[in-house]
């Protein structure tokens, strides 16, 4: 039985990865050798993973989807930030408010609330 599925990128720079994931998106730092540093929290989520020919209305499929409980906060302290949203903030028919947003590694990054 699979218990989890951690996401593995690839950065030069493990310290671009604190903004993003730390102070906007208020992820705690679980670990840290050096070599590799994780982000999470304590929350208890099903284990997914999910494969798309399409990211939905004809956007290019994300790297990664994050569900949040402020999605409009969030969407705010990265308009703020500078980040490259690729994609606005969007109520989908599918029940999700949405936008898509290039991390400091160069990932699509899916950030969402269900409705």
């Amino acid at each position: 039985m699979v218990k989890r599925i951690v996401a593995n990128i690839k950065a030069e720079d493990l310290s671009k990865a604190d903004v993003f994931y730390h102070d906007i998106l208020g992820l705690e730092t679980l670990m840290n050798h050096g070599w590799i540093k994780t982000f999470g929290n304590n929350e208890e989520a099903k284990v997914q993973i999910s494969f798309a020919t399409q990211g939905g209305n004809d956007t290019e499929v994300p790297d990664l989807s994050i569900e949040v409980d402020n999605v409009d906060e969030i969407y705010d302290k990265i308009k703020k930030s500078g980040f490259e949203i690729t994609y606005k903030i969007t109520y989908e028919d599918w029940g999700v408010r949405r936008f898509f947003v290039k991390d400091p590694f160069g990932k699509l990054v899916n950030i969402l609330s269900h409705q």
